[in-house]
C-alpha cells in the first residue's frame, strides 16, 4: 500500500478552533488567539439503542464508529454495519448505526446499556459489571517479523502526521505502518483510545491487513490499547509512553508484541521480542 503523503504544515488542520487568550512572558502581556483542541459529545448508538458518549475530537468519525465498534466486539466483521448517520446536535454528535441482526450491537438491552458518558482518557467509563471491566484478548496468529530498522524508521515520521497535535499539544495519535516504516494511516483525537478506535476502522476502511505491519501510539500502553489492538490481529503495537503491568500480561497472552518508551533510538520489548529483528536478522 502506498505510504500516506504528510499533511501540509502551512494548510489549517481540522480538529482545533480559536479562542482569545492573554498570554504572559518575561512580565509583558499580549492578546492573541491559540488553537484549541475540540472536544465534544459522541453518542454512539446502535439500532436506535444508545450504548456510550464519547467525549472525542468531531474529526473521522465514521472511521471511529467503524473501529469503535470493531475494537469493543459490537460487530464481527465491518460488513455487519450497514450504515451509519451523523447528527449534529446542540449537545454534540449522534452516531445513529445499522447493524446487521446478527451482531452483537442489535441483541443489546436498554436495560443494560452504560450509566455514564465515557470521557476522553477513559477505557470503561459506565461498564456496570466487573466482568465486563476486563476482557482477554483474542491470540494474534500468522503476524509478520518486523525489522527494528522500521520501527525506527516509523518513530522518526509519526511527528508529520500530527497536524492536530501541532497546532495545539493536546491530541494523541495512532498510526499503521507498513513492513518498511512508511506510515501509510493515522488518525488524532483527544482521547488515547478515540485514536486507535480510528485507526482501526480507517485500516478496515482502506483494506489494510493489520498483521502486515505495526501499530505506533503516542500515548501509554494500557490494556485497553492492547485489548482493542489485538482484537483486529494487530502483531506489534509500539508506544512512546510506558505500558501498564496489566497490559503487558495481555500482550503476553494474546501473542503480541508489546514495546514501550519507544523513542528513535531506544526502545523496550516487553512481550514475545521474538517478533522483532534486527537489521542482521
Amino acid at each position: 500500500m502506498t505510504p500516506a503523503t504528510p499533511p501540509d504544515p502551512d494548510k489549517p488542520s481540522p480538529g482545533y478552533v480559536l479562542r482569545g487568550i492573554e498570554r504572559w512572558r518575561d512580565g509583558r502581556i499580549e492578546r492573541l488567539d491559540d488553537r484549541v483542541a475540540e472536544e465534544m459529545p459522541v453518542a454512539m448508538l446502535y439500532n436506535g439503542v444508545s450504548f456510550a458518549v464519547m467525549m472525542a475530537t468531531p474529526h473521522d468519525l465514521e472511521d471511529f464508529a467503524l473501529g469503535f465498534s470493531l475494537s469493543e466486539g459490537l460487530i464481527r466483521s465491518a460488513s455487519d454495519l450497514r450504515a451509519i448517520e451523523q447528527r449534529r446536535l446542540l449537545e454534540g454528535i449522534e452516531l445513529a448505526m445499522t447493524v446487521a441482526e446478527g451482531a452483537p450491537a442489535a441483541q443489546l438491552d436498554r436495560q443494560r446499556e452504560r450509566w455514564l458518558p465515557g470521557r476522553g482518557g477513559c477505557g470503561i467509563c459506565g461498564t456496570r459489571q466487573l466482568e465486563d471491566a476486563v476482557h482477554q484478548p483474542r491470540h494474534v496468529i500468522g503476524c509478520a517479523y518486523i525489522r527494528r530498522a522500521a520501527l525506527e524508521r516509523a518513530l522518526a515520521g509519526l511527528s508529520l502526521y500530527q497536524p492536530m497535535n501541532a497546532a495545539t499539544g493536546a491530541i494523541h495519535a495512532a498510526a499503521w505502518a507498513d513492513l518498511d516504516g512508511n506510515i501509510v494511516l493515522a488518525r488524532e483525537d483527544v482521547g488515547r483510545h478515540n485514536a486507535l478506535d480510528k485507526l482501526i476502522g480507517a485500516m478496515y476502511r482502506a483494506g489494510v491487513a493489520p498483521d502486515a505491519g505495526l501499530v505506533l501510539l503516542t500515548s501509554r500502553a494500557s490494556y485497553e490499547m492492547v485489548t482493542k489492538a489485538a482484537s483486529v490481529g494487530v502483531g506489534l503495537l509500539a508506544a512512546i509512553s510506558a505500558p501498564t503491568a496489566l497490559a503487558i500480561e495481555l500482550a503476553r497472552s494474546a501473542g503480541m508484541t508489546l514495546v514501550g518508551f519507544a523513542r528513535p533510538g531506544s526502545h523496550n520489548v516487553y512481550t514475545h521480542p521474538e517478533r522483532l529483528r534486527s537489521d542482521d536478522g
